[in-house]
């Protein structure tokens, strides 16, 4: 005889269904990503070297600013123009500095220390990111990307460089802040899904 699986009732139950399981949804999770910087530092190319030695990452952060307009006896609220906030990329400091070098080439395109000289224009330094988020898979189960998080017009807010202590047994480790124009949502194949995707726009222009 069949053991009765109770999985189903482990969730939430549903108004209109009543004692009815739905069951739940597996949750994308938080290690299963994977990051590529493209045209970071002097290469021009997807740089692999920091893709191994990434600890973590945001997401992106879109937020709208809020515009108040003042009526008979309230205020109504629209939602302004957008912008995302910056996000943090950490990653290992490895003893071959190729990390550290590309950091540093980065670094230097946006404005050149030594000769304290500044780049011509932002083309000349901002590079691509591409976050994704994997379902696991290794080896010889291709891993599958369940969606992708692209950071276009990018560049080097702040990078923290972790200090030397006694006490710890801590990889040295290098905090970049990361600045960029804009980002959308796609699929493994590219397609726009989520923030970014097509959606229909009202024809009414009367109503707030």
């Amino acid at each position: 005889m069949a053991s009765l699986s109770s999985l189903n009732n482990f969730t939430v139950p549903l108004a209109g269904n009543p004692g009815q399981g739905q069951g739940l949804l597996m949750p994308k999770l938080g290690y299963r990503f994977r990051v590529t910087l493209v045209s970071f530092g002097t290469n021009g190319t997807a740089s692999t070297e920091l893709t191994k030695q990434v600890i973590m990452v945001d997401r992106p952060k879109p937020e709208f600013d809020e515009i108040k307009l003042d009526v008979y006896n309230s205020t109504v609220k629209l939602a302004g123009k957008h912008k995302f906030g910056d996000i943090k990329l950490k990653v290992r400091d490895d003893v071959n500095n190729a990390v550290s070098n590309l950091v540093g080439e980065q670094l230097q395109k946006q404005f050149d220390f030594y000769q304290q000289s500044s780049a011509f224009s932002g083309q000349d330094y901002k590079f691509f990111t591409s976050i994704e988020i994997l379902d696991g898979g290794n080896g010889a189960f291709t891993p599958q990307t369940l969606e992708v998080f692209q950071l276009q017009g990018c560049w080097i807010k702040g990078a923290q460089y972790s200090g030397g202590d006694y006490a710890k047994n801590d990889p040295l480790e290098i905090e970049l802040t990361i600045c960029f124009d804009n980002a959308y949502q796609t699929d493994a194949a590219g397609n726009l899904l989520g923030f970014g995707a097509a959606v229909p726009r009202t024809a009414q222009v009367s109503a707030l």
